[in-house]
C-alpha cells in the first residue's frame, strides 16, 4: 500500500508539474493578448528584468566584499604589517582554525597533512585530537586545497587568499539575500534594500569585524543560499525547470552547511519546525515540505559518514523531528479517510509529531553513546532559572555578551535606520493575512490555485508564511541570547525590504481598510515604488557618510607587548615547551609560533572546559603548591600571566574571572547582602610577582613587559604526601 501511495504521489506531482508548465504559457498568452502585448514583447521584457535583477545582486555582493576588504586593510593596515603582526590579529578561537590553515599547507603532501590533523598530538598537551571533526575543520581543508591547487602560492600570501575567501562569501551572502527579496517581492528593488540595511546594520548582521574563520563567517552564506532556493522551491505555479534547479541548489547548500558549522543542525531544525507548522495548516504543498525533509534525512546521514562518524547528528532534535513528521505522515497516507477522520487527524497531528519525535530523541540519547554539549544543556537549565550553580565554566558562559538578553542600544539601532518600524509593519500585516487564511482552512474553505493582486491575500503564498515563522522563531532566540541577532538580523533586513516593496502587501492592508476614493491596486503599485525609494534617500543621506568616513579613516591596530611576547617565545623558548594560561592566549601563541599549548578556546569539549577551569585557578587565591600541582599535571614548562586578567576591572563585577573563581573556590562569604572574598591564600597572580618563597622555589621569572609576565616552572621541586 506504502509504494502504490508512493507512486500515486509521483505521478500526482509530474501531473500537477506538467499543468503548470501548459497552463502557465496560456494563461500569460490570455493576459498579454487583452493589454495587447506580442509573446516577443513579453520575452524581451522579462530578459531585460531578469539580466538587470542579477547583474544588481550580483554587483551588490561583489561591492560588498570590496568594501569588507577595504574597511580591513584599513582596520588592521594589513598590507604594511609582518606576519606575525598580522597574525595577532586573529584572536582567540580565530587563531586555532587559522593555524590549522598554516600546518596543512607546511604539509609535504595534502594526506599527510590530514592525517596530522586527524591524529593530533601536538596542539594540546598529553591529548591526542581528531581536529578536523573536533574543529570542524573543513573550510580550512577546502582554502587549502583551492591554494594550493589554484597554484596561487606565486601570487598570493595565504593570509590574503584565506580572507579572500571569506570576504567573497560574504559577498554571496548578501546576493542570497537579494535574491530570496526579489523573488518574494517580484522587484529588485527589494534586493536593493535589503543589501543597504544589512550593511548600515553591520554591527548586528554579522560577526565579520571581530572573528574571520569564525565558523558562522564561513557557513551562514551557504544557509542564505538554501534559504533563497527554499523560498522559489514553495512558490505556487512553478515550472519544472526552475523547481528541478531550486529542489538541486537545496540540496547543495543544505548539506555544505552542514559541513561547515558543527551547530548547523540546531538552525536546520529551527527551518525544519517553520515547515512542520507550514504544512500542518495546509499552506503549502505537502509533496515540496516532505522532500525538503528527505533533503535534511540525507544530509545527516552523509555528514554523520563524513564527519567520523558525528554521534551528535544522530541525537540532534533535527534527526528525531524529521523522523517523526515522516512516520505521522505515512500514518495519515495509509488510513482511508472521511471528512471526520481528516479533520481529527488534522487536530491530533501536531501533537502526534512532537510526542513521537520526543520520545525518539530521548531512546536515541539512551542508546547512542554522545557528548552533545551536555554543558549547553546544563546553562539553558541555569539561563532559564530552572537551576543556580557555583560552576566556574557555566557562570563564565552566562557573563558572555552574547549569551546575554540583547540590549537597548541594540533596538535603538535597528530603530534609528527605520528597520524595526518597517518590519513590525511588516509582520503585523502578514500575521493578520495568515492568520485569516488559516481560520478559512479550517472552515474548510481551499487555498486560491494563482493569487492575483486585486485579491489582497498574503498570506495564501506558502514561500511568505514561512519567512513569517522563520524570522518569528528566530526572533524568539534572539530575544534570549543577544548571539542570536546575527542569525535574525539579515532575515529581517529581507523581511522588512521585500513588504514595503511588494505591491500585494499594500493590497492586503488596502483591502482591509476598504478604500474607495482611490483605485486601491494603483495606489498599491504607487506606494510599492514611493516608499522604498524615499527610504533609499533618506538611508544614503544619513549612512552612506559615515560608510565613506569609515572606509577613508585610518585606525591604528597595533599589539606591541603580544608582539614582544611571541617573539621571545621563538626565540627563547625550547621547542618541545608547553605553555600555560588563559585559553584566548593560548590560541594566539599556537598560531604565532607553533608551540604546544595546555589549554585552547574551545567550548564544545568538557575535558578541554576542565582544562581551562583550572588552569584559570592561576588568577585565583590558591597556594603557590596548588597551582604548581595543577600546571605539571598538563607537563607545562611556561606559566604566562596577563596583567588585564589579573587587574581586571570589569564593568560587572561578579563576572570577573577572578570574581567567578572565587565564588567557584568557596572564597566569597555573603553577608547582609555583600559578598566578601576570604581565603588564607592572597591572589596567585599577585603573590607570584612579589618573589617571595614559597613562589620563588616553584618558579622562576624569564620574561616580562607591561602586559605579560612569564615564569619558568621549576622541575627539581618535588612533594612529599
Amino acid at each position: 500500500k506504502m509504494s502504490s501511495g508512493a507512486a500515486d504521489l509521483r505521478q500526482r506531482k509530474k501531473q500537477n508539474c506538467t499543468e503548470s508548465d501548459k497552463m502557465a504559457p496560456e494563461e500569460r498568452n490570455k493576459e498579454n493578448s487583452k493589454l495587447g502585448r506580442s509573446p516577443k514583447y513579453v520575452l524581451i521584457q522579462r530578459f531585460a528584468k531578469l539580466f538587470f535583477g542579477c547583474l544588481a545582486a550580483v554587483t551588490s555582493g561583489m561591492m560588498y566584499a570590496v568594501y569588507l576588504s577595504t574597511y580591513h586593510e584599513r582596520k588592521f593596515w594589513f598590507s604594511s604589517r609582518q606576519e606575525l603582526e598580522r597574525e595577532i590579529t586573529f584572536q582567540g578561537d580565530s587563531a586555532i582554525y587559522y593555524s590549522f590553515y598554516k600546518e596543512l599547507l607546511k604539509a609535504p603532501s595534502f594526506e599527510r597533512g590530514v592525517y596530522e590533523l586527524t591524529h593530533n598530538n601536538k596542539t594540546i598537551s598529553l591529548k591526542t585530537i581528531n581536529a578536523v571533526q573536533q574543529m570542524t575543520l573543513y573550510p580550512e581543508l577546502i582554502a587549502s586545497v583551492l591554494y594550493q591547487a589554484s597554484g596561487s602560492e606565486e601570487v598570493i600570501e595565504p593570509v590574503y587568499f584565506y580572507i579572500g575567501i571569506v570576504f567573497g562569501l560574504q559577498g554571496i551572502y548578501v546576493t542570497a539575500l537579494f535574491v530570496t527579496s526579489w523573488v518574494m517581492s517580484g522587484t529588485w528593488l527589494a534586493g536593493m534594500l535589503t543589501v543597504a540595511w544589512f550593511i548600515i546594520n553591520r554591527t548586528d548582521t554579522t560577526r565579520i569585524d571581530y572573528s574571520i574563520p569564525s565558523r558562522e563567517n564561513w557557513a551562514l552564506p551557504y544557509f542564505a543560499c538554501q534559504v533563497a532556493a527554499l523560498t522559489g522551491y514553495l512558490k505556487k505555479n512553478l515550472n519544472c525547470s526552475a523547481e528541478k534547479f531550486c529542489y538541486l541548489l537545496v540540496n547543495a547548500s543544505t548539506y555544505t552547511f552542514m559541513m561547515m558549522w558543527e551547530y548547523s543542525h540546531y538552525l536546520l531544525f529551527v527551518q525544519a519546525v517553520s515547515l512542520f507548522l507550514l504544512d500542518s495548516f495546509a499552506l503549502a504543498q505537502t509533496e515540496k515540505v516532505h522532500e525538503v525533509y528527505r533533503i535534511y534525512l540525507f544530509s545527516l546521514i552523509v555528514g554523520y559518514l563524513l564527519q567520523f562518524e558525528n554521534s551528535a547528528l544522530l541525537v540532534s532534535p533535527l534527526l528525531s523531528l524529521v523522523v517523526a513528521l515522516m512516520l505521522s505522515k505515512s500514518l495519515q497516507m495509509n488510513m482511508k479517510k472521511s471528512r471526520f477522520v481528516s479533520r481529527l487527524l488534522k487536530m491530533v497531528y501536531i501533537y502526534l509529531v512532537l510526542t513521537v519525535a520526543v520520545t525518539l530523541n530521548f531512546l536515541l540519547k539512551m542508546f547512542i553513546p554522545h557528548k552533545e554539549n551536555e554543558h549547553l544543556l546544563k546553562f539553558i537549565e541555569v539561563k532559564l532559572g530552572l537551576n543556580t550553580t557555583k560552576n566556574f565554566t557555566m557562570n563564565w558562559l552566562l557573563c558572555q555578551e552574547s549569551l546575554q538578553a540583547p540590549s537597548q542600544d541594540f533596538f535603538l539601532r535597528l530603530t534609528q535606520s527605520s528597520l524595526l518600524p518597517f518590519y513590525i509593519l511588516v509582520l503585523i500585516i502578514c500575521l493578520f493575512s495568515v492568520t485569516q487564511v488559516i481560520f478559512r482552512r479550517i472552515c474548510g474553505e481551499p487555498l486560491k490555485e494563482t493569487v492575483k493582486l486585486e485579491d489582497g491575500r498574503i498570506g495564501e503564498r506558502p514561500e511568505i508564511v514561512y519567512h513569517v515563522i522563520h524570522t518569528i522563531l528566530l526572533g524568539c532566540l534572539a530575544m534570549c541570547l543577544e548571539g542570536m541577532k546575527y542569525l535574525w538580523t539579515p532575515y529581517v533586513c529581507m523581511l522588512a525590504a521585500f513588504g514595503v516593496c511588494s505591491p500585494e502587501l499594500w493590497m492586503t492592508l488596502f483591502k482591509w481598510l476598504r478604500l474607495k476614493a482611490v483605485h486601491p491596486v494603483l495606489l498599491a503599485l504607487i506606494l510599492s515604488m514611493a516608499v522604498p525609494t524615499i527610504i533609499g534617500f533618506s538611508l544614503w543621506k544619513e549612512f552612506f557618510p559615515r560608510i565613506m568616513t569609515e572606509l577613508t579613516e585610518l585606525q591604528e591596530f597595533y599589539d606591541p607587548d603580544t608582539v614582544e611576547l611571541m617573539t621571545w617565545i621563538k626565540r627563547q623558548a625550547p621547542v618541545a615547551a608547553v605553555f600555560a594560561g588563559s585559553p584566548q592566549l593560548m590560541g594566539v601563541i599556537k598560531l604565532c609560533t607553533g608551540w604546544t599549548v595546555s589549554s585552547l578556546p574551545l567550548y564544545n569539549d568538557d575535558d578541554l572546559l576542565k582544562r581551562n577551569e583550572n588552569i584559570y585557578q592561576i588568577y585565583s587565591k590558591r597556594s603557590a603548591e596548588d597551582i604548581y600541582k595543577i600546571l605539571t599535571s598538563y607537563k607545562a614548562n611556561f606559566l604566562v600571566i596577563e596583567d588585564s586578567i589579573c587587574n581586571e576591572v570589569g564593568p560587572v563585577r561578579g563576572c570577573r574571572v577572578k570574581d567567578l573563581l572565587d565564588i567557584a573556590n568557596g572564597h566569597v562569604v555573603c553577608e547582609e547582602g555583600d559578598n566578601y572574598a576570604y581565603s588564607k591564600y592572597g591572589r596567585f597572580c599577585h603573590e607570584i610577582k612579589m618573589n617571595y618563597s614559597p613562589y620563588v622555589n616553584y618558579f622562576t621569572r624569564v620574561y616580562w613587559n607591561r602586559s605579560y609576565f612569564v615564569y619558568k616552572i621549576n622541575t627539581v621541586i618535588s612533594f612529599q604526601s
